[in-house]
């Protein structure tokens, strides 16, 4: 059944994938005390904040953001994670980012009860099970996951610290029990933290080596590490041990990066026909769309996010992935009303920065406001990150470096690549130094970018204007014409910057 091949994912990929990656951080794992505190000493959620008034809360602290100086940000994210600790709204099932459940440990709640569909009945019925059974170490390990799913879907980064408290708990009550350490591992890649979301995937290996969330992990880890070559092991690996939805999706996503296209679709293919639940068709058809849009293929891309919204019709990446197609293909008016539906939603910085290009390319009245908006909410959201705990370097150098302080971006893109050498790593890096005049400097790193053969044209428009500014004409030509061909609409600023860098280039002939 197994497709012999592997996975690997974006993330977030995650996001992001289209050019972010997975995430992470964890703390230590020893036990904190012997005998668990009273539950209501765990940070518990509030009373849920509707959307709106959550998006409210965001904005209001952006706007002080505005005025005030970066130095002066992390009290605004003070601020935002007090407006935000109740405001996770329901989304999806308890699953990791590929869509697996997460399994409950011994004496935990039931797998149904944690797939339910509602991240916060969930967690309040954990609470419930929690206040009556204080030493169930299953339940505060699915807890501590419960809060990273939350965080992740919804863009709170201020339920990770809850989450780390929760799996403390659990590992005090059990020391090293494989749940909690894989929520460390879970926990550890939220933060953007991939060496210690590897030490933890390793862990679980050791004592389970058919552990799939372990396996899963450990190839994410290693992908985002810039570590392509273990990864496509490991993703081998995993499907020997495990083969389902998860391996293949990385499987896919380890030969994308290398620019085998081909293989990624099929494995994705058989993927989604081997898909029975709501979660992994909507992600899986998710992964197909994104993988459509970015060679250009924006018809199928938008048939792809059609299936997956049918099986959830709130899934983000496909909503996002949606009106990104939607403006390749030309209709800005739907991909601008989509986008704002996103962000409205889930104020997270890759949709909010597309939001703002998109108002930007329309240019109509008030829309440069509307965009200096959105790109103010990128700055809260990074500075709340930083205040709980996640490496948000990257975010900071691909938002800045368009769309705010370059020199910080440069400084952001320089830490990012000091810990991780991947491709996306060096193209942010590359295109934080063109912007802040570099370009000799940069060049190196935008060839490396491409190195792998990864068909992204973001990567190729970043290398052709950079090729264009150190005198090599022939090869920018060559990267601007590969970049527009592969994806015309890979950006509304970019493609159009592109264009009018290729229509120069050929008029200088």
């Amino acid at each position: 059944m197994a497709p012999h091949t592997n996975d690997s994912e974006p993330d977030d990929r995650s996001a992001e994938r289209g050019g972010t990656e997975s995430s992470s951080s964890a703390g230590s794992s020893g036990p904190v005390a012997q005998v668990p505190a009273p539950l209501e000493h765990v940070a518990e959620p509030e009373p849920t904040a509707a959307p709106d008034e959550r998006v409210a809360a965001v904005r209001r602290v952006a706007a002080a953001g505005r005025r005030w100086r970066t130095a002066q940000l992390v009290g605004t994210a003070a601020l935002l994670a007090v407006a935000l600790t109740g405001g996770s709204i329901a989304y999806g099932a308890i699953r990791d980012h590929a869509g697996t459940t997460v399994a409950a440990a011994p004496s935990a709640l039931s797998p149904a009860a944690l797939s339910s569909g509602d991240i916060d009945s969930s967690i309040k019925a954990l609470q419930t099970q929690l206040r009556a059974q204080p030493r169930d170490y299953g339940s505060w390990a699915s807890l501590g996951l419960a809060y990273v799913e939350q965080a992740r879907t919804k863009g709170d980064p201020s339920r990770y610290p809850q989450a780390d408290k929760a799996l403390k708990r659990s590992l005090a009550l059990r020391p090293g029990n494989e749940q909690a350490v894989t929520g460390r591992a879970a926990l550890a890649a939220a933060r953007h933290d991939f060496k210690d979301a590897l030490k933890y995937a390793d862990q679980v290996l050791k004592e389970n080596p058919y552990s799939q969330n372990a396996l899963s992990s450990r190839i994410d880890a290693l992908v985002e590490l810039g570590r392509y070559t273990d990864a496509s092991k490991a993703a081998d690996t995993a499907d020997s041990r495990r083969p389902g939805v998860p391996v293949f999706t990385r499987y896919a996503y380890v030969h994308e990066l290398r620019g085998d296209v081909k293989t990624a679709r099929r494995v994705l293919e058989q993927a989604l026909t081997t898909s029975t639940t709501p979660g992994d068709i909507s992600y899986v058809a998710a992964q197909l769309g994104q993988l459509a849009w970015s060679q250009g293929d924006y018809r199928t891309a938008l048939a792809y996010y059609a299936r997956a919204l049918a099986a959830d019709e709130n899934y983000l990446p496909a909503l996002e992935g949606r009106a990104l197609a939607q403006y390749g293909s030309g209709d800005r008016a739907a991909a601008i009303e989509g986008m704002e539906q996103v962000v409205a939603r889930y104020p997270l910085p890759q949709p909010l920065v597309q939001l703002g290009e998109l108002y930007e390319d329309r240019d109509a009245k008030g829309d440069r406001a509307k965009a200096h908006d959105q790109y103010a909410l990128v700055d809260a959201w990074i500075a709340l990150a930083r205040a709980n705990g996640v490496n948000a370097d990257l975010d900071t150098a691909l938002a800045a470096a368009d769309h705010g302080d370059r020199a910080a971006a440069l400084r952001a893109a320089r830490a990012e690549w000091a810990r991780r050498h991947t491709v996306h790593t060096a193209d942010a890096l590359a295109w934080a130094l063109h912007v802040n005049g570099k370009d000799a400097e940069a060049l190196p790193y935008a060839r490396q970018a491409t190195a792998t053969g990864y068909r992204n044209a973001s990567f190729l428009y970043h290398r052709g204007m950079i090729e264009r500014a150190t005198g090599h004409t022939k090869d920018a030509r060559s990267s601007l014409r590969a970049a527009l061909k592969l994806n015309p609409g890979f950006s509304p600023l970019g493609s159009r910057e592109a264009r009018k860098a290729l229509q120069n280039l050929e008029a200088t002939k």
